[in-house]
C-alpha cells in the first residue's frame, strides 16, 4: 500500500510589488482599489520615442531594503525575489528544517534583461574589459533561484520554471510537488520580474500587447471593459513559503491555507495567442479543482489571469465556463491586474499570495476601471468593491495564470 501523500500548506508570505513594499501592504492597497500604475519619468522613454510612457513600477525602491553590495551583484529580478523571500521566511517564522528538506522554486518570465542589455552596451560603446565581471551569473534566470537558495542553504533543489507569464505559479505547483513527492519539507517558491525598460515595452508594445492610455495610467488595465486595449507592464518578487503540514504542525507554525491542488497544461495553439475555445486552460483549472479532491460546486472565487488585452480576457471567461459550466455562475470572479499592472513571470505567485489572502480572510479583491462590462463576459466580476466571502466552512479559491508559449496553470487554495 502506498502511503497517503503529504497535505501541503502556506505558512509564509512576502512580495514587493507596484502596491506595496510587503505583501500585507500590497493586499491592503488592492482591497482598496488603488493603482500602481504611473508615469515613467525615465529619460529613455523620450529618447526612444516609446508609444507607451508609464508602467506599474514598486513601491519601495529596493536600494532602501537591500546592502549596496547586494543590489550591485544581483540583477533587479533577482533583488526583488530576494526581498520578498526575506519577507516570506520571517512570515514562516524561520522555520528550522535541514538543509537537505529546503527547496527554492522561484520562476520568471524574462530574467536579468536589465543586466543583458547593460553588458551589451558596456561592451558596444566601451570595449569587453568593461563588462562586468558577474554579468552571465546576474542574467541567468536561474539567478533568483539560486540567490534564495544561497541565502536560506536551501540543498533539496533550486529550480527555476520559465514558462512566461505563468512562471511564478507553475513554480508554486512545483514546490507542491517536490513536497508531495517526499523530496522536501519546505520549499521558498514564487516568482519574480524586473523588465521595466526600453527594449521590452518597445517589443511589447510592436505586438500591440500594452495599453497606450498614457494619459491616464491608473485606468489603463481595465480587464472586462469594452475600451480595453491591453495591458499594463509591472515588476515585483512574490514568495510563499510551502511546508508539509506534518512539518509545519510539528514546529507550531501558523497555517494561513493549504495548497490544496493544481493543474498545468499546454494549448499547442499558437506562441502568443490563447486558444479561442479555452481547451488546454479549462484543462488545467478542472484539474486543479479535482487534484484538490473537490468539486466545482466547492469553488467560491477566481482571480483571474485577466490581463486587460480583447482576446485574452474573453478566451479566459470561456475556459472558465468550459471548465465549470453553470456552477461558474456562483464564483466571484476578480482581476487584480487592474490595479497591479501585469508582473510577467512574477504575476501568477502575487496572484497566488491574493488568493492565499482571500481565504485567509473570506474576502474577493475587485477589480477595478470598468466603465461598460463587455457583454460577451457572463461571469460574476468582483467590481469596484471587494466583496466578503462565504463566512462559514471551507473555502476554496482558484489562481489562474497563463502565458505565451501556450502555459496554462491553476492552483486551488484552501481553508485550513
Amino acid at each position: 500500500m502506498t502511503s497517503p501523500r503529504p497535505t501541503v500548506v502556506v505558512t509564509g508570505l512576502g512580495a514587493t510589488t507596484p502596491l506595496g513594499g510587503t505583501a500585507e501592504e500590497t493586499w491592503q492597497a488592492a482591497l482598496a482599489g488603488r493603482s500602481g500604475a504611473s508615469a515613467l519619468d525615465s529619460d529613455w522613454v523620450e529618447e526612444y520615442e516609446l508609444p507607451v510612457s508609464f508602467a506599474a513600477q514598486l513601491t519601495t525602491p529596493v536600494a532602501e531594503v537591500l546592502k549596496k553590495v547586494e543590489t550591485k551583484r544581483l540583477d533587479p529580478f533577482a533583488q526583488y525575489a530576494l526581498v520578498a523571500a526575506r519577507e516570506a521566511w520571517a512570515n514562516a517564522g524561520a522555520p528550522e528544517v535541514e538543509p537537505e528538506r529546503l527547496a527554492s522554486s522561484v520562476g520568471t518570465g524574462i530574467g536579468g534583461v536589465q543586466t543583458l542589455l547593460t553588458a551589451w552596451e558596456a561592451l558596444r560603446t566601451k570595449g569587453p574589459r568593461r563588462v562586468y565581471p558577474l554579468s552571465i551569473p546576474m542574467l541567468m534566470p536561474n539567478s533568483a533561484a539560486g540567490t534564495v537558495s544561497l541565502e536560506f542553504g536551501a540543498r533539496a533543489g533550486a529550480h527555476t520554471l520559465v514558462s512566461a507569464c505563468s512562471s511564478g505559479a507553475e513554480s508554486i505547483g512545483y514546490g507542491a510537488h517536490l513536497i508531495r513527492e517526499g523530496l522536501a519539507d519546505v520549499v521558498i517558491a514564487g516568482g519574480s520580474e524586473a523588465s521595466i525598460h526600453p527594449l521590452p515595452i518597445a517589443g511589447f508594445a510592436a505586438m500591440q500587447a500594452l495599453s497606450t492610455r498614457n494619459d491616464s495610467p491608473a485606468t489603463a488595465s481595465r480587464p472586462y471593459d469594452t475600451e480595453r486595449d491591453g495591458f499594463v507592464l509591472g515588476e515585483g518578487g512574490a514568495i510563499l513559503v510551502l511546508e508539509s503540514e506534518e512539518h509545519a504542525k510539528a514546529r507550531g507554525a501558523d497555517i494561513i491555507c493549504t495548497l490544496a491542488g493544481f493543474g498545468v497544461s499546454a494549448d499547442s495553439h499558437h506562441i502568443a495567442a490563447p486558444e479561442p475555445e479555452g481547451a488546454g486552460a479549462s484543462r488545467a483549472m478542472a484539474d486543479a479543482v479535482r487534484d484538490a479532491g473537490a468539486t466545482p460546486a466547492d469553488l467560491s472565487h477566481i482571480n483571474a489571469h485577466a490581463t486587460s488585452t480583447p482576446v485574452g480576457d474573453v478566451a479566459e471567461v470561456a475556459a472558465i465556463r468550459r471548465a465549470f459550466g453553470s456552477d461558474a455562475d456562483h464564483m466571484a470572479v476578480s482581476g487584480t491586474k487592474s490595479m497591479t499592472g501585469h508582473l510577467l513571470g512574477a504575476a501568477g505567485a502575487l496572484e497566488a499570495i491574493f488568493a492565499a489572502q482571500a481565504v485567509r480572510d473570506r474576502v474577493a479583491p475587485p477589480t477595478m476601471n470598468i466603465e461598460t462590462l463587455d457583454p460577451a463576459v457572463d461571469l460574476d466580476i468582483v467590481r469596484d468593491e471587494p466583496r466578503q466571502l462565504s463566512q462559514d466552512g471551507d473555502l476554496l479559491v482558484l489562481d489562474n495564470s497563463f502565458g505565451f508559449g501556450g502555459h496554462n496553470v491553476a492552483l486551488a487554495f484552501g481553508s485550513y
